[in-house]
């Protein structure tokens, strides 16, 4: 007897290849969310926390991923950097989530990166940052220096004839490592070392009498000041209202900051604060379609029209969107092969045009700065063509000959003038 054997159709083998897919792929894919809910970095990151929740909860109503439902795990480092790395190794060991979003402040990220190293796990860290480092192991969707601080202190110099500036920042790496930028790219642009006032501040520092009177000082000459303000957290707050205290407007001395956004203004009373500036990649006052869905579903997510949206909202957005396509891509959460399907991503800014992924894990996308409104939103007056993230600055000597390049180069921290790679073991 001679039998038949009918040859599956096409669309039958796909659906055969896709349910072999899933079945490989555990299920559910679980996402890692770490951000302080707690102590003083809760002001900024409870909300991110928030809106990676809402994007899990969207995905999984279009179908989830590869077949499997996405499972949110959150957990609190509260603020303590330390813990910050105990709770990566509880995400990646205990509960083997296949990626993490999380941070905000370097210094919780530097305490992070040695254990997602180790454990080749997988961050999107969705802030502003330093500069001056490019892991295998995290995508930086927040701005580099030359994406944010560079821009904004082109801006001060160019637009509004600032010729003396005060640094002013919370004591930590991000606002150290950025103002040795600062100040390196100052005196290149001819603005003098004694013109250059720099101060640091602990966590949640609430004194500012003395450090605003010094600003004020800077220009007894006459000369016009600015200040480039990387304090952070709820140490915003006291600093925002010494400021109206002593009867300093944005005429007087304007201030941009790189961590103050919608949110942080939100418990603010802002009426002296109009004029005062901010750097950041998206506003949520920009005018693009995109942005009106998205902030539409985030108010019918989180239930309040009255809840804002912010710069490292937007960098969430962009990065876990990314992921799921790389991962979709990849026909896996596999990190090595997520990593690969990274490279080139682009989707949607919410301010209008595209973002890139590039293969120094950076993106590529423009720089806005917003002048803050009396109601806690800000006025776009500037906007560049999209910039690409510079994993290591140009105004350092020892960095200015490194490049990053992850998928030719296979390296992050490539030497241009020995052609070599330099290999660095994390250790903070």
């Amino acid at each position: 007897m001679i039998r038949k054997l009918s040859v599956p159709t096409l669309p039958a083998v796909a659906l055969l290849a896709a349910a072999g897919a899933a079945l490989a792929q555990d299920c559910p894919i679980k996402v890692g969310v770490l951000h302080s809910l707690s102590g003083t970095m809760a002001i900024s990151e409870t909300t991110l926390k928030d809106t990676m929740l809402m994007l899990v909860a969207e995905q999984n109503a279009k179908g989830g991923l590869l077949g499997c439902d996405l499972e949110a795990v959150v957990v609190d480092p509260a603020s303590d950097w330390p813990l910050f790395a105990e709770k990566a190794r509880e995400l990646l060991t205990v509960h083997e989530v296949d990626v993490i979003f999380g941070n905000w402040t370097s210094v919780s990220r530097k305490s992070v990166l040695p254990v997602i190293e180790e454990l080749n796990g997988l961050l999107f860290y969705p802030v502003q940052y330093e500069g001056e480092e490019s892991s295998k192991n995290v995508f930086y969707t927040g701005a580099a220096p030359n994406q944010q601080a560079i821009p904004a202190v082109d801006y001060f110099i160019e637009e509004l004839g600032v010729e003396k500036f005060a640094l002013l920042g919370t004591d930590y790496v991000y606002p150290r490592t950025t103002n040795n930028i600062l100040q390196s790219y100052l005196q290149q642009k001819g603005i003098a070392a004694e013109d250059i006032f720099v101060n640091y501040t602990p966590f949640g520092h609430s004194d500012w009498a003395t450090i605003v009177a010094d600003v004020k000082a800077l220009g007894a000459d006459g000369k016009q000041v600015g200040v480039i303000s990387t304090i952070n957290g709820d140490a915003n707050i006291g600093f925002y209202k010494e400021l109206a205290a002593a009867g300093v407007s944005a005429d007087d001395i304007p201030v941009v900051a790189f961590s103050v956004g919608e949110e942080e203004l939100s418990g603010l009373d802002t009426s002296n604060l109009v004029g005062h500036l901010a750097a950041w990649n998206y506003f949520m006052s920009a005018e693009t379609p995109e942005n009106t869905a998205f902030i539409a579903a985030w108010h019918k997510y989180i239930g309040d029209e009255k809840r804002v949206t912010n710069d490292p909202m937007e960098a969430h957005y962009i990065g876990f969107n990314m992921w799921v396509n790389a991962v979709t891509s990849a026909g896996s959460t596999d990190v090595d092969a997520v990593r690969t399907a990274m490279y080139g991503q682009t989707f949607p800014n919410l301010t209008g045009g595209t973002a890139e992924m590039l293969t120094n894990h950076h993106l590529k996308k423009p720089v806005l700065i917003g002048e803050i409104r009396a109601d806690g939103q800000f006025d776009i007056i500037s906007k560049t063509e999209p910039v690409p993230g510079d994993a290591w600055t140009d105004f350092l000597p020892d960095s200015a000959v490194l490049t990053s390049d992850w998928k030719d180069l296979g390296c992050g921290m490539f030497n241009t003038e020995t052609k070599t790679c330099v290999q660095i073991k994390s250790n903070y």
